[in-house]
């Protein structure tokens, strides 16, 4: 299956604060997309999805 790219925004706890995020995902669909972010973030900063919240998941633009 085709991956295209997303871009995935979004907060993540951080300490006692919530910090924001932009990142670009390579997944076959939205869901993936979201899935991917969840695992990234959460393994890079030892997180549970609790504390990863996305805002926004959009085709990236030019990708």
């Amino acid at each position: 299956m085709e991956e295209k790219m997303f871009e995935v925004k979004g907060t993540f706890m951080m300490g006692e604060e919530w910090r924001p995020y932009t990142r670009i995902v390579a997944a076959p669909n939205e869901k993936q997309a979201r899935e991917r972010t969840f695992a990234t973030i959460g393994s890079k900063h030892n997180l549970k999805r609790r504390y990863i919240k996305i805002d926004a998941v959009v085709p990236a633009a030019g990708k």
